[in-house]
């Protein structure tokens, strides 16, 4: 201990110590450099890929859905064939497909969603729903339900009951997607509270897939969750459902608390000044 304390008072680590951290940090700014030039270089190369990629993509997509070209005929073009295994183009592909599905409805959307499956695209969305990152969970599932995989719906509704809130709410408009009233009456046993956004996000689905049948609305009525109540209130008076007035009318008579009450009895004056 003393010899320790002798040199430090000597001075004599200084010069090493001093020329030791210089070598290091000029190292760690050598390497961060390195690294900065490989990222930029990786990233140049994926985005020139990308549009590479895209540009063979839409020929082929655009020759299946207006020129009928068959899967085993893809598969022979000689682009699809040297690449349709690479990690990268079957993302850039997955991603291509689903956009154009948005776009498209009827038989060219069922072409899109046949080619999904039959090219294993969809094993893909299948084992993202498996990964332990939420996010890629997330994708999986948007991308499942917007190919109208309804084989995927119980799957899917597990998810829907997970505490993280984006998994949550991705997962739940996907079953509205693919189930209607289906994909939300389980909340009626639902245990906790169910936020505004949660609630909003869940309204807008239904708004946005345009979902005919609302049998099962009013099941939320009944629920002992009074957030899930109030869900079942909102759905009804957004989606101007006036024939679950009578459920509405029934709640209103016996509501589990002041609160609502009232929001039913909000709900039956909307539905009266609609009918004045």
């Amino acid at each position: 201990m003393t010899k320790l304390w002798e040199l430090y008072k000597s001075g004599a680590w200084v010069e090493p110590f001093l020329t030791t951290s210089i070598d290091l940090f000029i190292a760690a700014a050598f390497i961060l450099y390195l690294l900065i030039i490989w990222s930029r270089n990786k990233n140049i190369r994926r985005e020139r890929l990308n549009i590479e990629y895209t540009e063979i993509i839409e020929k082929l997509m655009f020759s299946m859905i207006f020129q009928d070209l068959s899967l085993s005929e893809i598969k022979e073009d000689k682009n699809y064939a040297l690449l349709h295994k690479k990690p990268f183009f079957r993302s850039v592909l997955t991603a291509s497909i689903i956009n154009l599905h948005k776009n498209y409805e009827g038989v060219y959307a069922k072409k899109l969603e046949e080619f999904y499956k039959e090219s294993g695209l969809i094993d893909r969305s299948h084992k993202r729903l498996k990964s332990l990152k939420w996010e890629k969970k997330c994708k999986g599932i948007t991308e499942l339900a917007e190919m109208n995989v309804t084989e995927a719906f119980e799957t899917i509704l597990n998810f829907s009951k997970a505490r993280n809130k984006t998994l949550k709410i991705t997962a739940l408009n996907a079953c509205i997607k693919l189930a209607g009233t289906k994909g939300i009456v389980h909340l009626t046993e639902h245990p906790y509270p169910i936020d505004d956004w949660t609630q909003i996000n869940i309204i807008n689905a239904f708004k946005k897939h345009d979902i005919g049948d609302t049998k099962g609305v009013e099941l939320l009525l009944e629920s002992k969750n009074t957030t899930v109540i109030a869900l079942g209130l909102k759905l009804i008076k957004e989606l101007k459902l006036s024939q679950k007035v009578p459920f509405v009318e029934e709640l209103a008579a016996k509501a589990p608390n002041t609160q609502i009450q009232y929001e039913a009895q909000n709900v039956l004056q909307t539905f009266n000044s609609l009918t004045i």
